[in-house]
């Protein structure tokens, strides 16, 4: 191409209003494998979801979405690298619980999780699964809070990270029981589990997609889940709610998000494809099948939990004195 001509081609784009120059790229978009970055390890459930939903993702945008683990810092450290990766919309993160919880529990984030990523789409949600091992001697919340009142500080209560859903819903079993567990934070779930099964630590709040497996087979002894209501994954146990303590309730969930200059109609194109892609009845049965419950809507749906997530772990962290 002659060089005048370049020129008046990049000219003309760049006179181009900014909101059609955005429609343009949205028109091309994806035209190479896109990267979608969680902030915890391999076997984990955020690794579980996004290796489910990558594939769907994949179909619906008709290129290859890989998968990255950047564990680190209840998933900051994956989530700095995103928020600073280009707002083109091939750089996707796994957004958490554990990123509004974060908000208020890290104190030196070189990033704002609300002001620096666009919400694409809310995926799954599932109830953390309080269990101990079968050598804990408590067969109900109630005999656990008993013990953990008894036996102040001998109780090891492990967690996926400090700042976790799990981590975080131990320090509320401690605030509003009056019992003193010590928190023993992991990598990952996976790595909790792990010391959890050999009884290195007694008691975990467990994402169910990492523990039911072990429920089934006995090696481990499910106390209560965490939801509102009862979850679907283990029908049979009570909720905190239901042990008696009112208003104890913590889910792990997980979204899409981008930087937040990634242009709407990208936003849009990726938040289309989420939607499509959860809507196909064989990903669902792959999700629910792991004790996840789908989640829906779009940008608008995830942005409003993510505030009300954000508002709410702040008042926990604050009450409890947690702090990193």
């Amino acid at each position: 191409m002659p060089g005048s001509t370049r020129r008046a081609l990049m000219g003309a784009l760049a006179a181009m209003p900014v909101a059609t120059r955005a429609w343009a790229q949205a028109a091309d978009f994806p035209s190479r494998p896109l990267r979608l970055t969680l902030g915890f390890p391999p076997g984990s459930a955020a690794d579980v979801a996004a290796r489910l939903v990558a594939p769907g993702l994949s179909a619906q945008l008709g290129q290859p979405v890989v998968v990255e683990n950047r564990p680190g810092a209840g998933s900051s450290i994956a989530a700095e690298v995103a928020a600073r990766a280009a707002p083109d919309g091939y750089s996707l993160f796994l957004g958490s619980v554990a990123n509004t919880i974060n908000a208020s529990l890290q104190r030196d984030l070189s990033f704002d999780f609300a002001r620096d990523f666009a919400p694409v789409a809310p995926l799954v949600t599932a109830p953390n699964i309080l269990v101990v091992h079968p050598s804990v001697p408590a067969a109900s919340v109630a005999q656990l809070i008993a013990l953990g009142r008894e036996r102040p500080g001998t109780l090891f209560f492990a967690s996926s990270g400090v700042g976790t859903a799990p981590h975080l819903s131990g320090e509320l079993l401690n605030l509003v029981a009056g019992t003193r567990m010590t928190h023993v934070p992991y990598p990952g779930s996976g790595q909790a589990v792990t010391d959890l099964l050999a009884g290195r630590v007694g008691v975990m709040f467990s994402p169910a997609s990492t523990v039911l497996p072990h429920i089934a087979a006995g090696r481990l002894r499910a106390l209560a889940s965490t939801g509102a209501a009862r979850t679907a994954a283990a029908p049979e146990l009570p909720t905190m709610i239901e042990a008696g303590l009112a208003g104890f309730e913590s889910a792990v969930w997980f979204g899409l998000l981008v930087p937040a200059a990634t242009p709407r109609p990208v936003v849009d194109r990726l938040a289309g494809a989420a939607q499509a892609a959860l809507a196909q009845a064989e990903l669902r049965a792959a999700l629910t099948g792991q004790g996840f419950d789908l989640m829906e809507g779009g940008p608008d749906a995830l942005a409003r939990h993510i505030a009300e997530e954000t508002a709410k772990w702040a008042r926990v962290v604050d009450a409890s004195g947690a702090r990193n």
